[in-house]
């Protein structure tokens, strides 16, 4: 039986092979013909070869003769012949229509599968046209404006009731529920389009049965909360003035 020569390969091309096989981005093609490469260097036999890579000894013999003839180079992928693929315009139009005008009613923002299902495209392409069009419709930014002239004041009264609320006392936050849910922000805020995210403000208008939940009245006294609250802002004042000077 006749033995193949063993393959000489230059220090250079050893390295960049190394460098081929250990990459977690490169095709596995290319990575499968760099290790092939590399055993044979190391004197094992084309039926060894092939047996640890799960392939062919044609396959061997074809990816030793192309490194012999043209280098690492000829371990590359190359461009396939044929047609690139094209995605349908009526495809492109759907999928942009219903990212940018529709809200699926199944979940709070598209994903690619659910996209790919209303469109009655494949994930593949709902990708490639995002992409294109530089759509994420994941992501979604708050922003809140006060035109209120005391809104720092009344920042202050809230979170100072949280950090130090009156003596036996009970501070009650409801927030909402499915059954008085708030969809209906304050303030109109800006759509999905390529390019730009869409965003929101950070607080909404409440559900008349969450505004009625707020006319219960509780038995609190807070007239001396209020006396203790407004010295510890007067002493935190004098504390900010004294560190300033």
């Amino acid at each position: 039986m006749r033995t193949p020569k063993s393959l000489r390969v230059s220090d250079d091309a050893a390295a960049t092979l190394n460098e081929w096989c250990r990459s977690t981005t490169l095709p596995h093609g290319q990575i499968m013909r760099s290790k092939i490469i590399l055993q044979l260097s190391e004197g094992m036999t084309p039926t060894e070869v092939a047996a640890a890579q799960r392939t062919s000894a044609k396959t061997v013999h074809r990816w030793r003769n192309r490194f012999e003839e043209e280098g690492v180079e000829g371990l590359q992928e190359r461009a396939r012949s044929g047609r690139p693929t094209v995605i349908d315009k009526k495809a492109v139009d759907r999928v942009l229509f219903l990212t940018t005008k529709r809200i699926p009613q199944e979940a709070t923002h598209w994903s690619i599968e659910l996209m790919a299902k209303y469109a009655e495209v494949t994930p593949w392409q709902v990708r490639q046209i995002w992409e294109a069009a530089d759509l994420r419709p994941h992501r979604l930014k708050t922003f809140k404006i006060s035109n209120d002239p005391k809104f720092s004041d009344k920042v202050i009264d809230i979170v100072g009731l949280y950090m130090n609320p009156p003596d036996n006392a009970v501070v009650m936050s409801v927030e909402e529920k499915t059954q008085i849910q708030a969809l209906d922000r304050t303030q109109p805020g800006f759509p999905l389009s390529p390019s730009r995210i869409g965003n929101r403000t950070h607080d909404y208008d409440l559900s008349p049965d969450f505004r009625a939940m707020t006319k219960m009245r509780f038995p609190v006294n807070l007239t001396g909360w209020i006396s203790q609250h407004e010295e510890a802002i007067q002493r935190r004042t004098n504390q900010q003035g004294h560190q300033r000077t």
